[in-house]
């Protein structure tokens, strides 16, 4: 055993993440090793020290935000065939499960229980799945595959993955299908159904929970094309939620689309005596890069002056 795979191994050792065999290995290193042997002296002291503070939870929005954007690498990823990857480098795919055996674990447990789910349907012949009474929860979606909006009507069609594709239908008051709408603007990799889901949302933004997706889609969402549909849903409200104005302030400011800015600045037009704003007016009209925004900002300042 090389010094280099025990340095490699030492937090998985500390953390009780090694199997039996590769934990009795390093110890059995580590005693011949003095060099070794400090450096698990060293990590086992600063493990100490950290476990002294407090454990912080992450907020929900950046649990969020990381899970889009690891769906997105995920997605734009590119990956050999299942096949290549079996042939030519088997152990790759069989580390992981080495090194976690509650990884394997919980594939054993979850591939048992699709067999027993699998013999179920089969006894029970194939009838259809009835999503009427049915509430989706977080914790059991895996994504949204398409949202659609019947013409003419208010009736919303939601295609969704659990383990299976599955479909709920209904208006856009239903809670299933507002439930489905929330989740789907921030955690779906898909863009045009973040896109979507959002275009719906913005119908009914009085709703606290819609406002704060739509807040989110604004700030957080990777598509410039979510990020207006969500600030134009929130226009209204630039005015009597100071929230909101902060939200367009930041997107006016830090946004990377030059036509998200633009709408920004419109929406705070009537707001635009207010001190936060106009201090942000002043900022982008004397150094914006944009030669737009920077002589539309100007333009809203000489208004006030005028005013004034």
């Amino acid at each position: 055993m090389k010094c280099e795979w025990v340095r490699e191994n030492i937090l998985l050792h500390i953390y009780n993440e090694l199997p039996d065999d590769a934990r009795y290995e390093l110890e059995q290193h580590v005693a011949r090793c003095t060099d070794c042997a400090a450096e698990l002296k060293s990590a086992r002291q600063l493990h100490a020290t950290l476990s002294q503070f407090p454990v912080e939870e992450p907020s929900p929005n950046l649990v969020t935000a990381s899970r889009m954007r690891l769906q997105e690498e995920l997605e734009t990823t590119e990956q050999g065939g299942f096949w290549q990857r079996l042939v030519f480098d088997p152990g790759a795919w069989l580390r992981p499960i080495k090194l976690a055996p509650a990884l394997a674990a919980a594939i054993f447990i979850v591939g048992f229980a699709g067999g027993i789910g699998a013999t179920y349907q089969v006894m029970n012949g194939r009838n259809p799945v009835d999503l009427t009474s049915a509430t989706p929860t977080e914790s059991s979606i895996t994504g949204i595959q398409s949202i659609s909006q019947q013409p003419g009507s208010s009736q919303i069609s939601i295609r969704y993955n659990t383990v299976s594709t599955q479909e709920a239908q209904g208006s856009l008051n239903d809670q299933r299908i507002q439930q489905l709408l929330l989740f789907a603007t921030r955690n779906n990799y898909n863009s045009g159904v973040r896109m979507d889901s959002v275009d719906l949302l913005t119908q009914t933004p009085n709703d606290i929970r819609v406002r704060e997706a739509l807040l989110y889609a604004l700030r957080y969402d990777s598509n410039p094309g979510v990020r207006l549909k969500a600030i134009e849903g929130l226009g209204s409200y630039v005015k009597n939620d100071v929230r909101v104005r902060n939200a367009v302030l930041e997107a006016l400011v830090n946004d990377s689309n030059p036509g998200l800015r633009t709408e920004a600045l419109h929406l705070l037009e009537p707001v635009r005596a207010d001190s936060s704003v106009r201090v942000v007016l002043q900022k982008l009209a004397e150094s914006d890069q944009n030669l737009y925004i920077r002589s539309q900002a100007r333009n809203v300042l000489s208004q006030m002056s005028e005013i004034d």
